[in-house]
């Protein structure tokens, strides 16, 4: 009988030069907008202590990744000095899920934290695309320490049982505060695949919309950890409402638009006009 030996994944650091080479959150493309706004942010990220490690098949494909901080550091809207934070970890595939990578690379970031001196791992987790599900960090010995609206969860696993729990900022409502009027687009170069949504979302917004959109770009840790959500890298917000607390496609702001109170009113509107009949195409 004849044995096929497998080859599994294997978990590479990145570096400045080796995200020169390798794929980026699954994009290969080199001139890609996204890709070249992470690899400049990286490169600053790095000087911070931030870490990157891609999981790599034998013939160089990427399958997963994840990243993380130093708390003080972090970007989303918490308090976790003293931790390592988690950005993000995802794999890619379905035949690379659930079958223990996404357990390699917390265990890989574990064993940062404690190389670092660092009172455990932190991380914001929930059931919506962009972030990991809590069920895979409390499989790994993380708990839940605290919640946010609407369904944030920031778990934390702790490497010294004394150390002070990591928190949520608080007083979202009164961050929303500062986008009041009109439409606003809250983006930041953390997570490659924001620069197409936020163009696509600001483009449509003037062109079918008549909106002119306010874009907010995230420049610095302090910033994300004062954003008016969680996530903070990314949201979609009109008179001071959140439309989108993640990245959306187009498609799915062009049905959030429909639902607007203020957008069905113009609607109707245009329908019950004198020239509601006549085309200028």
């Amino acid at each position: 009988m004849m044995f096929v030996m497998t080859r599994m994944p294997v978990l590479v650091d990145l570096d400045p030069a080796s995200i020169e080479t390798l794929p980026c959150c699954g994009i290969k493309n080199a001139a890609h907008e996204g890709r070249c706004n992470k690899i400049r942010w990286l490169k600053a990220q790095f000087r911070k202590g931030l870490r990157a490690k891609v999981l790599l098949t034998p013939d160089q494909r990427q399958c997963g990744y994840i990243e993380y901080v130093p708390g003080e550091y972090a970007w989303r809207g918490v308090d976790a000095s003293g931790y390592m934070f988690i950005h993000c970890v995802w794999t890619f595939y379905k035949r690379h899920q659930h079958r223990g990578f996404g357990a390699m690379m917390i265990q890989a970031c574990l064993e940062d934290a404690a190389k670092g001196g660092r009172q455990g791992v932190a991380v914001v987790a929930r059931e919506q695309p962009w972030l990991a599900g809590p069920s895979l960090f409390l499989a790994n010995g993380f708990e839940l320490v605290d919640t946010a609206p609407p369904d944030y969860r920031l778990l934390v696993r702790k490497l010294n049982p004394a150390a002070a729990n990591p928190a949520f900022r608080t007083g979202w409502e009164a961050r929303l505060k500062k986008y009041s009027r009109g439409l606003t687009i809250i983006r930041s170069q953390q997570c490659p695949h924001i620069a197409k949504f936020a163009g696509e979302i600001a483009q449509a917004a003037e062109r079918e919309y008549k909106i002119k959109p306010r874009i907010v770009e995230i420049g610095s840790h302090r910033e994300a950890q004062n954003a008016p959500t969680p996530y903070a890298v990314f949201a979609v917000l009109h008179d001071g409402r959140i439309l989108a607390d993640h990245q959306i496609s187009l498609t799915r702001f062009r049905n959030i638009m429909k639902k607007l109170p203020a957008w069905k009113n113009a609607r109707s509107a245009r329908r019950d006009s004198p020239s509601s009949g006549r085309t200028s195409e």
